[in-house]
């Protein structure tokens, strides 16, 4: 494979992409486990907003094993695995009330963010503009579902 970038950093690339890819699928999961089991006065407006946040994780996984695949790495997709991965904690506490899920949206998209903010520049130092304007774009979609979670607290 010749695309310009070498074996090692196709490999740390992936790393990096598979970090994001396994704590994004658990967040997914939690995400869609908080939509099922949302209750309290503002349920419906939460409800949508719990759903359109897992619909966009769901394409945006896809995107991004696909960019593992395109660096020539295999991607495992077992849940095992991705929990392993995952920096994304899994969610043991389905009653937890709307505002504590909320936060909790909060706190996992922070994460998110920062996570994104840490390996930025070393995909810019490979000089893969595709992986990094893909991380950029992640970075806006993450901040701006954090602010519209702080909005709704």
């Amino acid at each position: 494979m010749d695309i310009a970038l070498d074996e090692k950093q196709r490999v740390r690339i992936s790393e990096i992409l598979y970090g994001l890819l396994a704590s994004s699928y658990s967040f997914y999961l939690k995400t869609q486990n908080y939509h099922w089991n949302l209750k309290g006065r503002e349920f419906y407006p939460m409800h949508l907003l719990f759903q359109n946040q897992y619909e966009e994780l769901a394409g945006t996984i896809d995107e991004m094993a696909e960019r593992i695949r395109a660096m020539g790495q295999h991607v495992d997709g077992g849940l095992g695995t991705f929990k392993e991965k995952s920096f994304i904690e899994d969610e043991t506490d389905s009653e937890k009330s709307m505002d504590a899920m909320i936060q909790q949206q909060i706190d996992d998209h922070e994460a998110i963010i920062r996570y994104l903010r840490k390996h930025l520049p070393e995909i810019e130092g490979f000089e893969d503009g595709a992986t990094a304007d893909f991380i950029n774009k992640r970075l806006a979609v993450h901040e701006k579902m954090a602010w519209m979670f702080r909005c709704s607290l």
